[in-house]
């Protein structure tokens, strides 16, 4: 859709709503409604989206934070008095809030009012979580269908890649589930499979080691071996044979020999 008509099928939406509210107009809210996660240190930025109509304008800003450890909830900053404190910043008219330095203490849930020049009033919230690390991943067996699952304690947006051998797996191994949690072996069950979890702020592992696998290199030296023993059998017998044929052929001439060498 092209922002034109997504400018007009906004004002139209708006008209319809303010002629439901008797003519009093306001809408604030958050592009993305999902939980927002944060890196520790990094700086939290929360902006509002504030439609108002020609003619109206935005009277106050309140954000307020209700922490996630103990439900307490603060207002941290407003517009246009307390714009800013220390961490807590407002930019665009209240629009915009900014924390710099995000701690685990500043995760909860963030709720935007505004307040217009009627003192008609409209809020938005955002749940902010802190991002975390991966820990204690480990893999569990399940014979019956030859499936390996692997497990993440709490890290966020993990990702799961399937080694066995230290080689990514392929379809001749086996196939890995669409959230790669779970890997389900369709050849030889053995070797070292390890499953690999990471997102932004590191990596861990674990492995499952089932029997080991049969060399395809010793495989290869058993094959050669049994051929050369094979070829020096085969070799040894045919020497054989041509010593017995040479033995016949020597003991028939002495036979002949006997009778002519008997003096006169």
């Amino acid at each position: 859709m092209e922002p034109r008509l997504q400018r007009f099928v906004r004002t139209v939406l708006l008209l319809h709503i303010c002629w439901l509210w008797s003519g009093q107009c306001l809408s604030v809210r958050f592009t993305n409604q999902q939980s927002l996660y944060i890196i520790k240190g990094q700086n939290l930025i929360l902006q509002a989206q504030i439609e108002l109509l020609d003619g109206e304008h935005v009277a106050k800003v309140t954000w307020d934070h209700a922490a996630r450890t103990s439900g307490k909830t603060s207002t941290i900053a407003e517009f246009p008095r307390k714009i800013s404190e220390g961490r807590v910043t407002l930019e665009q008219e209240g629009a915009t809030l900014k924390i710099r330095d995000y701690q685990a203490a500043d995760a909860g849930i963030y709720t935007v009012t505004v307040t217009d020049q009627t003192g008609q009033k409209q809020s938005a919230q955002r749940t902010v979580q802190e991002y975390l690390a991966v820990h204690h991943v480990s893999v569990m067996v399940n014979v019956s269908d030859s499936g390996l699952h692997c497990m993440e304690a709490w890290g966020t947006e993990p990702t799961f890649i399937w080694l066995h051998e230290k080689v990514v797996v392929t379809e001749k191994v086996g196939h890995v589930s669409a959230d790669g949690r779970s890997l389900y072996v369709s050849g030889t069950f053995c070797g070292h499979f390890t499953c690999v979890v990471s997102n932004k702020l590191g990596h861990s592992s674990a492995t499952y080691t089932a029997e080991a696998c049969e060399s395809t290199n010793r495989n290869m030296t058993a094959v050669v071996v049994f051929l050369l023993l094979t070829l020096t059998l085969v070799a040894a017998a045919l020497g054989f044979i041509l010593w017995r044929r040479h033995r016949r052929r020597y003991n028939r001439r002495e036979r002949l020999r006997e009778p002519f060498e008997e003096p006169l």
